[in-house]
């Protein structure tokens, strides 16, 4: 199983970015797919989660309304539409996968190896 992370980049305040989750060796309709982010000196948080059928999707707080979950089962790809970028957004980015809902890192079943996203004020 393998989780790419892929998108990730240096950005302005106020900027965009997409990121893509790409799956492989497992059927990722059968899994909640995440994000999670880790900056430096700090815990890895969650960042969003969508359900298996796209029906259900969880945002953490200081996300909503900015960034934007989704996924295309038939590509076994997840992304992250992240609008509005802000400073404190810097981290490295991860996605996981498990197959019912958790906020939790050590919850998750499969992972990748994250990308740096880097907002500059």
């Amino acid at each position: 199983v393998q989780l790419q992370a892929c998108g990730g980049g240096l950005v302005q305040a106020g900027g965009s970015l997409r990121l893509s989750c790409a799956a492989s060796g497992l059927t990722s309709s059968n899994y909640y797919m995440n994000w999670f982010r880790q900056a430096p000196g700090k815990e890895r948080e969650f960042v969003a989660a969508i359900s298996r059928s796209g029906g259900s999707i969880y945002y953490t707080d200081s996300v909503k309304g900015r960034f934007t979950i989704s996924r295309d089962n038939a590509k076994n790809t997840m992304y992250l539409q992240m609008n509005s970028l802000k400073p404190e957004d810097t981290a490295v980015y991860y996605c996981a996968a498990r197959r019912a809902y958790s906020r939790t890192w050590d919850d998750m079943a499969y992972w990748g190896k994250g990308t740096q996203v880097t907002v500059s004020s």
